[in-house]
């Protein structure tokens, strides 16, 4: 009798370590990705072509003024509250010129949108660099998003259908390329 208590004691004691040493590996590999909450940026409808879409520092003459956060001691702990903004005079606006699809960015990059039958994906393409600014599925879609020093990969899937955008800068400034194939 006491040796199997012994027994089950040791087998609770090794699956609980086992337990909690998988736990803390997936929760260490997960952290940074899909999980995270996205930043959102709107993104223009029928500006540009329907696939890229670029969103400069003026996204619309006609658009209202945002309401801006009052910024708080410790953003972490606490949600800015908004404040509606008070109307002031247009400052006159001077044509800038826009990004080409294929430019690698300016100096602060670019935010480009790019559309597929499963979902969005929303990259901010700098001259060396990339970041996902948000990734968003279709109905019926799933999504998942891989990061790597050099490259990030949004996959949307359904049935048997599989699409990929790629956006990798390891050898040349950030270019994204869309691949989709059947699963």
């Amino acid at each position: 009798m006491r040796r199997g208590l012994v027994h089950a004691l040791a087998w609770s004691v090794a699956t609980g370590a086992a337990v909690t040493l998988s736990w803390w590996g997936v929760h260490t590999v997960l952290a940074g990705t899909v999980y995270d909450p996205p930043r959102a940026l709107p993104i223009p409808s029928g500006a540009g072509s329907p696939n890229a879409v670029s969103l400069g520092p003026a996204t619309s003459a006609a658009a209202p003024p945002p309401t801006s956060p009052t910024p708080t001691a410790d953003p972490g702990t606490a949600r800015p509250s908004r404040t509606p903004a008070t109307p002031q005079p247009a400052p006159p606006r001077t044509a800038a010129p826009k990004p080409s699809p294929d430019a690698g960015g300016g100096g602060g990059g670019s935010v480009k949108s790019y559309g597929t039958d499963g979902g969005r994906a929303v990259f901010d393409l700098g001259p060396s660099s990339a970041e996902l600014v948000s990734a968003t599925p279709e109905s019926g879609w799933r999504m998942q998003v891989w990061k790597q020093a050099s490259w990030i990969r949004v996959t949307f899937t359904k049935d048997s259908r599989e699409i990929s955008v790629f956006c990798l800068w390891h050898d040349s400034a950030p270019r994204v390329e869309i691949e989709e194939r059947a699963i």
